[in-house]
């Protein structure tokens, strides 16, 4: 199967993650890039902050148009994630290769346990901790910077928890966030990008904005518990598949 097609099928299905749940989908683009088009982890990584960042504004806008966008809090939680993410952005070049692909197989194994693990939360209001949404929010930043994974599977768990956000918001909400982020990450590596295959990028990016809109109806027709627990199964499986890769 040509490059080509596989960077369009892989694109679709990040996309559809993006639209539907509002984060996910990046922790499969590095993976695929990896071991479907054959990327560096650091190139891997780069690419990925380009694909997850034009994806999530798509998605954004998607979720927006409906009011799902809170616009004040997330640019609260995005900001403290703004400094970790450009400093963790900055170091990633300079980690074993085989440690970035073993830390990023832990880390996508923590997520697909937590959304398995993950219940719908009642409606109601609950009390911000401003300093532990502002560590969560650091966090987050420092996983895009290192990874080049929005953070959206971790930012929406927290945006309910930490902020009290409605599930249909923490989705729309988490697609700021992680755009925030990327952003931050990728100004860090600015430097990376000639280096990337733009032909194979660009038709990765163009497959998963489209597949961000598809996500979004998707998530109208089918509920999120679903969703979420079979890209948490997919999740595990390739968590699985890094982390053994890393030690063998």
């Amino acid at each position: 199967m040509s490059a080509l097609i596989l960077a369009l099928a892989a694109g679709a299905v990040i996309g559809l993650a993006l639209g539907a749940l509002g984060g996910g989908g990046s922790v499969l683009a590095v993976p695929a890039l990896i071991y479907l088009l054959g990327f560096s982890p650091v190139g891997a990584t780069t690419a990925s902050l380009v694909i997850v960042t034009l994806t999530s504004v798509t998605a954004m806008v998607a979720h927006a148009r409906d009011g799902n966008v809170r616009w004040r809090m997330g640019l609260l939680f995005a900001a403290a994630g703004i400094g970790p993410a450009m400093a963790s952005g900055a170091l990633a070049d300079r980690i074993p290769e085989a440690v970035l692909t073993a830390a990023f197989g832990a880390v996508a194994g923590v997520a697909a346990v937590r959304m398995l693990r993950t219940r719908p939360v009642a409606d109601g209001a609950v009390t911000v901790r401003p300093g532990r949404a502002a560590a969560t929010g650091a966090g987050l930043g420092a996983v895009t910077g290192v990874l080049g994974v929005g953070g959206g599977f971790l930012a929406v768990p927290a945006l309910v928890g930490v902020l009290g956000m409605r599930m249909r918001n923490a989705v729309g909400t988490s697609l700021l966030v992680i755009t925030v982020n990327s952003l931050a990450a990728l100004s860090m590596r600015a430097g990376t990008l000639e280096g990337l295959d733009w032909a194979i990028v660009g038709p990765f990016v163009g497959a998963a904005i489209l597949g961000a809109w598809d996500g979004k109806r998707l998530a109208t027709k089918v509920s999120g518990h679903t969703l979420q627990r079979i890209f948490a199964m997919v999740l595990l499986a390739v968590a699985a598949f890094m982390l053994i890769d890393a030690l063998l």
